[in-house]
């Protein structure tokens, strides 16, 4: 019988490139997730019945317990931008990653992958990257031989980087940054996706930073995105105190409405992020020692980010076309 690996948040944007690739390697799926009704779209990743979605909740010892269930390798992709609630930094990225490791250690999983992301330190000012710091700690402690991987922003099709800025660029003719002078090293999903792979084969462990090529500031790579897109707007670089203070009140409506108002455009955990660069640290183990070359950007944006130009798919046609004559 084929083995059998269970992918923690295997429906979301890592994790459903990590489950169709273990497919592909012909390898059963369990897809562990919190609606697996919105997940059955998996399914369609491997033949009838290898690639199966089905309910977990990581903030329960017996849920968890029961994914794990006959599995031989395990994958965590599970992650929060939610700093309150039932599913906060700490509930899912703390205490739901070690959670994770220490069931899988105690249930006999041969290899087990964990999804960080760069930035993560016990000692970091943003209670994100703090969360993940810890997480990783805990996952350690308790899967020593575990694969940790800390990306850099993840780009692709799904994204919420520049899916977001290019919708952005919609509304008006400024496009205003906070931390646009950060730099940051966006790395390709599929390449995370192919270094997990490795993980749950068995071929890596130990810590390993993911970046792609070039680390450009964020004022950059929006430029870049803003070419892509065909749009000309005015990049602003608001400075750290207007972010705070914009992360403040946004957060105090959000309280104020009790989570009615869900901001959504900068918190002041996020500032705190932004005030450091999200790039691969000297000497950190990387893509390239796992045998991965890093995939740009560039070369990978214009497949999705067509919709947000003026004339969409039609684009290239209208372009082409202001050279025929007129007759």
């Amino acid at each position: 019988m084929s083995k059998l690996v269970t992918i923690f948040g295997g429906s979301g944007f890592v994790g459903r490139y990590i489950a169709r690739k273990m497919a592909k390697e012909g390898w059963r799926v369990r897809v562990a997730v919190r609606r697996p009704n919105e997940a059955l779209f998996v399914r369609g990743y491997g033949a009838v019945g290898q690639v199966e979605p089905v309910f977990c909740n990581i903030r329960d010892d017996a849920s968890v317990a029961a994914a794990l269930t006959g599995a031989d390798a395990a994958v965590n992709c599970v992650g929060t931008f939610d700093a309150s609630g039932a599913n906060n930094f700490n509930a899912v990225q703390a205490e739901g990653a070690g959670r994770i490791a220490r069931l899988a250690a105690k249930a006999g999983i041969a290899t087990l992958v964990h999804l960080s992301a760069l930035g993560a330190d016990v000692n970091s000012d943003s209670n994100y990257g703090r969360s993940k710091g810890e997480g990783e700690a805990a996952v350690l402690a308790a899967f020593p031989n575990a694969l940790i991987l800390r990306p850099s922003v993840i780009f692709g099709s799904e994204d919420g980087f520049f899916n977001r800025f290019a919708g952005m660029s919609r509304m008006g003719p400024v496009l205003p940054l906070v931390g646009g002078n950060t730099r940051f090293q966006p790395v390709y999903v599929q390449d995370v996706a192919s270094a997990a792979i490795k993980g749950v084969l068995g071929q890596y462990s130990g810590i390993y930073e993911l970046g792609g090529p070039d680390a450009e500031t964020l004022k950059s790579i929006i430029g870049q995105m803003l070419a892509v897109i065909q749009r000309r707007r005015l990049v602003i670089n608001l400075p750290f105190w207007v972010g705070s203070a914009m992360g403040g009140a946004l957060g105090f409506v959000s309280a104020l409405t009790l989570g009615l108002f869900r901001n959504s455009l900068i918190t002041l955990d996020q500032v705190r992020q932004l005030r450091h660069d999200n790039v691969v640290s000297p000497g950190a183990k990387t893509l390239a020692d796992m045998g991965i070359e890093a995939t740009n950007f560039g070369a990978v944006i214009p497949e999705y980010l067509w919709r947000y130009r003026n004339s969409g798919q039609f684009a290239a046609i209208r372009d082409s076309a202001k050279y025929l004559k007129k007759i």
